[in-house]
């Protein structure tokens, strides 16, 4: 009888671990595992259970959340060699454009930067540039580090790859003068209280308390939509997408693609200007 333990899914990530993968995935993986174990109860566990957990997924969360949870316990059923068990990802047509009410536009990021400096948070209107001029992942604002700026280069270093960051030298400028009014001296340049790195639910929470004031949907306001505008506007001006998934560090050309989406209405204008129609 198939029976998911505490002391299972405490294997289950140790192996994790020894994959490599980042805190946020594992962190990921084992909610997944704790949600199932905690909607199964003490009923048992077989292919038909799982059946049951997915059509209560899809009747709850969007397509894409669904086969994130599919991804997470099939890679635990895998670890276990409950391979019979595992189940199929839901099908979701491809979307052509971004929606435009989760895309920050340019002009809406200026806005939270308007509002950051008009609150006098200085870190954090450094740290929405930071992210922004460079197109860094929020995991990787620790490597952006005191040295970094002499060298105005940043040595990202995640799941076992390194790739260089290149800084804007008014980046440097202004990062660096924070660091001398803070007395950081070496290290980690956006850090907490106690000095540890910055962690995503920090910033996030930050990064929404400025919405009101700025005039931006909550919807749109997150890390990671600051790495989506730099790539638009990277791709926007050079048109080379294999530099920008150097730049972003994507394994595929593919996942690159998705940050290049642009608005269905930005589409529709660029069709209306091609001068085909003769009515």
């Amino acid at each position: 009888m198939k029976n998911i333990t505490d002391d299972l899914i405490q294997k289950y990530k140790e192996y994790l671990c020894t994959e490599e993968k980042s805190e946020a995935t594992i962190e990921k993986y084992i909610r997944d595992v704790m949600a199932f174990k905690e909607w199964l109860a003490k009923e048992e566990l077989n292919k038909q259970k799982v059946l049951d957990y997915k059509n209560y997924l899809i009747q709850n969360y969007a397509p894409a959340s669904v086969n994130s949870v599919i991804s997470s316990l099939n890679s635990f059923f895998e670890f276990c060699n409950w391979y019979e068990i595992r189940i199929k990802t839901i099908k979701i047509q491809k979307q052509i454009f971004a929606k435009a009410e989760r895309e920050l536009t340019k002009a809406e990021y200026t806005r939270l930067l308007i509002a950051a400096k008009g609150k006098k948070q200085n870190r954090l209107h450094l740290l929405l540039q930071t992210i922004c001029s460079t197109g860094i992942r929020i995991s990787e604002l620790k490597f952006i580090t005191v040295e970094s700026l002499k060298n105005e280069t940043a040595e990202i270093r995640c799941k076992g790859k390194l790739r260089y960051v290149f800084l804007p030298r008014g980046l440097c400028k202004a990062l660096a003068k924070y660091a001398k009014q803070q007395k950081i001296e070496s290290g980690s340049i956006f850090v907490s209280r106690n000095g540890n790195p910055l962690d995503r639910s920090n910033v996030w929470s930050e990064m929404k308390k400025l919405c009101e004031a700025a005039g931006v949907s909550k919807n749109k306001v997150f890390p990671h939509n600051l790495r989506h505008l730099f790539a638009k506007v990277y791709y926007s001006v050079q048109k080379d997408i294999v530099r920008l998934a150097d730049i972003l560090g994507h394994s595929s050309i593919n996942t690159t693609r998705i940050y290049t989406k642009e608005s269905g209405e930005i589409h529709r204008v660029q069709i209306q200007k091609l001068g085909l129609l003769r009515c």
